[in-house]
């Protein structure tokens, strides 16, 4: 499926401005299609050099995209973007922008079984008194009854956004750093007249202002004054009024977030100047007070893991710092050794806790990880040999039930490699590579260093260290682990598992 974008540098020849416009209008129509009960759909000339393509309007037209009303039954079954129409068919489509007026002359048109009414409202930016495209209003007449209040009202904002298209003063402006998420109709909607005064509030907006504390109906109730009232912080209530008449002035203010009395009520108001005439406002109001309060609760739960992480980390630290002084007091070089293995094994679990400490979620970039491990086992090595370490490939974000056995798995391959590899004296090199393909991961810690007796088998192996790694590999990561020669000298540690 083609973009819009594509569409329109391909097809037509729109300039980018105007790209930019019909992109801003495709992010805001849905409130339009809901409020009409009918598809919305924008269509453009096609470029003189394509078949039937005239850029005056004369010509055939392109359907650069489509919405479907959430209110209503829809006019297709069938996607329309990218369909090319002319002839008698797209009619009603070079009326509008040749014209640069409103169409709803017309029988209405059938859709296989469906029989649709269609309206073409012309396009302007505000910057501009041509038109730029055309949009379509196609309305399924399947189900024709009388309509309802709430539908009239609807309907008769619908109507005033629709006049404001022509003129380009709908979509609203976007503003710096303004999210794309807003109420929609079915939310609730507040239909202002130009005094202020609610003209309609649809059932579940004057359910969110009861939560709010109106004991009453908003008819008739001056919205700024009253909202004002409701909102726990003076100050928030004095800014919440202010986007209200604002809105009614013309301008365009951004989303606001209203508490009162435990609830908290999303506010979006637009203006209504059809024709440049100040005809009211329309504001759109959800309820959110379930979802911000689960926000709440999941900001406390992250952090109580990340607190639970940090004190796991400490404790794996302290873990450390003491199997490091009983190695000190040891004087068995053997079980020297064998503690300080130890330390490395918890130090690098510890690595894993406290990236997750500093994480948001249960995932860890594990790159970081991998590289401080490499540097732990260089440091180790570089008095004895001059060993450096590589990593080629990325691992990405892993889980934290993945990062630890993982993690445990290449601190011993890269310290069994940095150790055994290479001579006393002599210097190389171990490469960490990984290839990641969606969720599946292949992992290699390679030498070119004297490799591995014709008679190894990792799952013979009495050393401790391979035994983890064997039983990691196989276990906690259900993958394969295995350990071979190099053609060219060295050995090969191949890891292959699934994350999930």
């Amino acid at each position: 499926m083609s973009t819009l974008r594509d569409l329109v540098e391909a097809r037509t020849d729109l300039s980018r401005a105007t790209s930019e416009h019909l992109h801003r209008l495709a992010a805001e129509w849905q409130l339009l299609a809901d409020l009409s009960f009918a598809d919305l759909l924008l269509w453009a000339p096609v470029r003189d050099d394509q078949p039937g393509g005239a850029s005056d309007g004369t010509g055939a037209f392109i359907c650069l995209a489509q919405v479907r009303p959430t209110t209503g039954p829809t006019a297709y079954d069938d996607d329309q973007v990218g369909q090319v129409i002319d002839g008698p068919a797209a009619e009603h489509l070079r009326v509008a922008f040749t014209e640069g007026r409103i169409y709803r002359e017309g029988d209405p048109v059938w859709h296989g079984e469906t029989p649709a009414r269609h309206e073409a409202v012309p396009v302007r930016r505000r910057d501009r008194q041509k038109v730029v495209a055309v949009v379509a209003r196609d309305t399924n007449l399947s189900d024709t009854r009388s309509p309802s209040h709430l539908e009239l009202n609807y309907l008769k904002t619908a109507d005033y956004l629709v006049q404001m298209l022509t003129d380009g003063g709908f979509p609203p402006p976007l503003l710096p750093g303004e999210p794309t998420t807003a109420p929609r109709v079915g939310d609730g909607l507040v239909r202002l007249g130009a005094d202020g005064l609610v003209r309609y509030a649809s059932p579940n907006a004057l359910s969110a202002y009861r939560r709010m504390g109106v004991t009453g109906i908003l008819s008739g109730e001056e919205l700024a004054s009253l909202t004002r009232k409701l909102v726990n912080d003076p100050g928030q209530g004095e800014d919440a009024a202010r986007r209200i008449t604002t809105a009614l002035a013309g301008g365009t203010p951004r989303r606001k977030e209203l508490e009162a009395r435990g609830a908290v009520v999303l506010m979006r108001a637009l203006p209504l100047r059809p024709d440049g005439r100040g005809a009211g406002a329309l504001v759109l109001v959800r309820d959110v007070t379930e979802v911000r309060r689960l926000d709440r609760e999941l900001v406390t739960k992250e952090a109580t893991i990340r607190e639970i992480h940090h004190r796991v980390k400490n404790n794996l630290q302290t873990v450390a710092a003491l199997l490091r002084l009983q190695a000190r007091r040891v004087g068995v070089p053997q079980a020297r050794a064998a503690l300080e293995e130890s330390v490395r094994r918890v130090a690098s679990i510890a690595l894993v806790h406290e990236t997750l400490s500093l994480s948001s979620d249960e995932s860890v970039a594990f790159d970081a990880i991998v590289d401080r491990v490499a540097s732990m086992a260089t440091e180790v090595a570089a008095a004895e040999s001059d060993v450096r370490l590589r990593r080629d490939g990325s691992f990405g974000v892993l889980p934290s039930e993945v990062a630890t056995p993982l993690v445990m798995v290449l601190n011993e391959l890269v310290q069994n490699a940095v150790e055994h590899a290479y001579l006393p004296g002599q210097g190389g090199e171990v490469v960490i590579g990984v290839l990641r393909e969606g969720d599946r991961l292949r992992v290699t810690v390679s030498d070119t260093g004297r490799g591995l007796p014709e008679s190894f088998r990792v799952d013979a192996t009495h050393r401790l260290g391979l035994q983890i790694v064997r039983t990691l590999a196989t276990g906690e990561l259900r993958g394969q682990i295995e350990l071979r020669n190099r053609d060219g000298g060295g050995t090969e540690a191949v890891l292959e598992f699934t994350i999930g």
